[in-house]
């Protein structure tokens, strides 16, 4: 398990959904750019009610820094193509909304 923190948009908006005993949880991919100037998908995934309720507030598109435990992996595209990926499990999120809304408080 690595810790990282991600900084990226959001691909689609977040996704509620509740597990085996009925317990909330988010789901949600991030576009991230990497080094190589590639977009890299992370796929995050919150179990925290604070995280969770934060990021039911995001849209598509929305810039947004996500920390957590990240596990890397990897995915084919179309074109057969070998592509990295991440698995998030998020412990923080923060928007550019909420960025701009401390520091002008």
């Amino acid at each position: 398990m690595i810790d990282g923190l991600i900084s990226g948009r959001l691909y689609g908006g977040p996704e509620r959904r509740l597990d085996k005993v009925g317990k909330p949880y988010m789901v949600a991919k991030v576009r991230a750019p990497s080094a190589e100037g590639e977009m890299l998908f992370v796929n995050v995934i919150a179990f925290d009610d604070d995280v969770c309720q934060a990021m039911e507030q995001m849209h598509d598109g929305e810039s947004i820094s996500v920390a957590g435990s990240i596990t890397p992996k990897v995915w084919t595209d179309k074109q057969g193509n070998v592509r990295p990926a991440l698995d998030m499990v998020a412990h923080r999120v923060m928007s550019a909304r909420d960025a701009y809304q401390t520091q002008t408080n």
